[in-house]
């Protein structure tokens, strides 16, 4: 763990209790600059873990709770009519911040759903053929109801690939639970001020430049080729799930303090990374998961 992200660790698994595998994930995506989908049940902290990690780096914060009437517009923003100048002006929706809460992203109509496409893809918005530039960093944080509930619809896949991971938080073991109900859990205001939107761009650009020497490379081949040839219908992974495994190990490893990245870097995100476009974001929790037949056909010794 770097020196400086060390205290921030400390305090996310403070306010976060037993979830320390969850939060490095969550930390290796932000690192990688990708964007995070938590699916889980009702009342398991992804809204907590979203608002944690943007006070730990101290980014600007909005969370738009999606409903079935939420249009485009209500996201990106809108020309609107100036009196004194009777000239039109952009007024910026709430995609205008460092770090995006889709609540419940899976509720609001795919029309709205897309309407997130070019924000994760580019940072940018278009609004009436003026294209608009996010702030930097951002990040979509984006919670997702199982789709055997109520009122939901199911994301496609070509949003699906834009999310570089998907997390699930689970249930607390016991003893997180207890401390949780005792009331040991730290509040997240003890996250603020412990890193700034500087810190997460100087990583960013660590992790980049992390080696991977060519045999690393040739692994992650194998796992897309693997993807591809199984002959099941599961969709295979896409160049751009590759280059999302490869920037996900790069930070998992910048994190981990080492010099370069390793197969076992790789394992650590593949689940992550890969699962949600092997499913399409159906999980079907009584079969063995499709990245662990993956890597287990695939043999990390060159």
């Amino acid at each position: 763990m770097l020196p400086e992200l060390a205290p921030a660790f400390a305090a996310l698994d403070r306010v976060l209790l037993g979830k320390q595998d969850q939060i490095q994930l969550a930390l290796s995506c932000l690192v990688a600059g990708g964007h995070l989908l938590l699916e889980d049940l009702p009342g398991m902290g992804k809204t907590t873990l979203a608002e944690a990690l943007a006070r730990c780096f101290g980014l600007a914060y909005r969370r738009v709770h999606f409903t079935s009437d939420l249009l485009p517009a209500d996201l990106t923003g809108i020309q609107v009519l100036d009196p004194a100048s009777g000239r039109f002006r952009f007024q910026p929706g709430p995609l205008f911040t460092q770090v995006l809460l889709a609540d419940e992203i899976n509720r609001a109509s795919p029309r709205t759903q897309s309407a997130l496409l070019e924000a994760m893809a580019s940072a940018q918005v278009s609004v009436d053929g003026d294209t608009h530039p996010l702030p930097q960093p951002f990040v979509v944080i984006a919670s997702q109801n199982g789709l055997d509930q109520s009122g939901t619809y199911p994301l496609p896949e070509s949003q699906l690939d834009r999310f570089l991971m998907r997390l699930s938080l689970g249930f607390p073991d016991r003893s997180a639970e207890a401390a949780m109900l005792a009331g040991q859990g730290a509040p997240l205001d003890s996250l603020d001020g412990l890193l700034s939107p500087r810190h997460l761009l100087d990583f960013q650009a660590a992790a980049a430049a992390v080696p991977a020497n060519d045999a690393l490379i040739a692994y992650v081949l194998d796992l897309l080729e693997a993807s591809r040839q199984s002959g099941g219908s599961h969709p295979p992974l896409s160049p751009r799930a590759g280059l999302g495994l490869l920037a996900a190990a790069r930070a998992w490893a910048l994190l981990a303090g080492a010099a370069f990245v390793t197969p076992t870097h790789v394992q650590n995100v593949f689940a992550a990374v890969a699962e949600h476009r092997l499913d399409g974001g159906r999980p079907d929790q009584q079969r063995e998961p499709l990245s662990a037949t993956l890597l287990a056909q695939v043999d990390a010794v060159r």
